[in-house]
C-alpha cells in the first residue's frame, strides 16, 4: 500500500500538502474499524484483530521508514527532512497504547457487557473524529470538498481500491476459507486515518490544515463505502 500511495502521488500530480498526507495514510497501520467491519459481515474477526494489532506494531518502525523513502521519491529530500517526525512517533505511540490497553482490559474484565460498552464507547469518539475532520477540511473555501481539483477525487481513493481488489484476487487464487479472505481484503485497505489526521493537525494551519487533514477525512469515507459495497 506504500507503494501505491507513492506510485498514485506520482500519477496524479498531487501537491506537496496532499500527497504527503496520502502517503501518510497509506503507511498507517490498520485502522480498528476493520475489525468493526468484520464483526458486522461475519468474516474472520480473530484474524482482523491479530492483523490489525501486528501491523500498528510494526508501523513503530515501518511508517517512518516508507515515508521517508517515498516522501524523498516524490518531492525531495528537503521536503522529507522538515516533516514534523515527533509528532507522527507520538500519533504512533498513542495508537499502540491505546490498542495495549483495549486488549488487555477486555482479557481482564472477560465481560461480554464490558465488551459492547467499550464497543459502543468506541464508536461514539470514532463519529467524533469523523465530523471534526469533515468541519476542518471543510472550513476554507478554496478547500472545500466540493471544490477540490480532479486529481483529488481520482488520485485519494485509489490505493484503497487497488489494495482491496489486489487482497481478494490473491486470497481467492489461494482458496482461501471465504471469511479469511474478506477480513484479508477489508484489512488490507482499511487504514489508521486518525494517525495521518493528527500528523496534518500538528504540521499545517489555516487552509494547509483544511487540504491537509481533507485528505484522510476523504480516504476514511471511500474505504468505509468500498468496504460495505464489497
Amino acid at each position: 500500500l506504500p507503494f501505491v500511495g507513492f506510485v498514485t502521488v506520482k500519477l496524479f500530480h498531487l501537491d506537496n500538502i496532499t500527497g504527503i498526507i496520502l502517503l501518510v495514510v497509506t503507511s498507517s497501520p490498520g485502522g480498528s474499524y476493520s475489525n468493526w467491519w468484520c464483526s458486522m459481515f461475519n468474516a474472520d474477526l480473530a484474524l482482523s484483530v491479530t492483523m490489525t494489532a501486528i501491523s500498528t506494531c510494526l508501523s513503530v518502525v515501518l511508517l517512518p521508514f516508507n515515508l521517508l523513502i517515498y516522501t524523498r521519491l516524490a518531492y525531495g529530500y528537503d521536503l522529507a527532512h522538515s516533516l514534523d517526525w515527533g509528532s507522527l512517533a507520538t500519533a504512533l505511540l498513542l495508537v499502540i497504547v491505546a490498542v495495549a490497553c483495549g486488549l488487555y482490559a477486555s482479557r481482564r474484565m472477560n465481560s461480554h457487557e464490558f465488551n459492547l460498552a467499550a464497543n459502543r464507547l468506541g464508536n461514539y469518539a470514532g463519529l467524533i473524529l469523523i465530523i471534526f475532520s469533515g468541519f476542518l477540511s471543510n472550513s476554507h473555501s478554496g478547500t472545500r470538498m466540493w471544490d477540490r481539483e480532479l486529481s483529488f477525487y481520482f488520485g485519494v481513493p485509489v490505493p484503497c481500491l487497488v489494495a482491496l481488489t489486489v487482497a481478494n484476487v490473491v486470497t481467492l487464487w489461494q482458496q482461501f476459507p471465504k471469511p479469511e479472505v474478506v477480513t484479508i481484503a477489508v484489512e488490507s485497505c482499511f487504514q489508521n486515518v486518525g494517525i495521518a489526521m493528527s500528523v496534518a493537525i500538528a504540521m499545517f494551519n489555516g487552509e494547509n490544515l483544511a487540504r491537509g487533514i481533507s485528505v484522510p477525512f476523504f480516504y476514511g469515507l471511500v474505504q468505509a463505502l468500498l468496504s460495505f459495497t464489497y
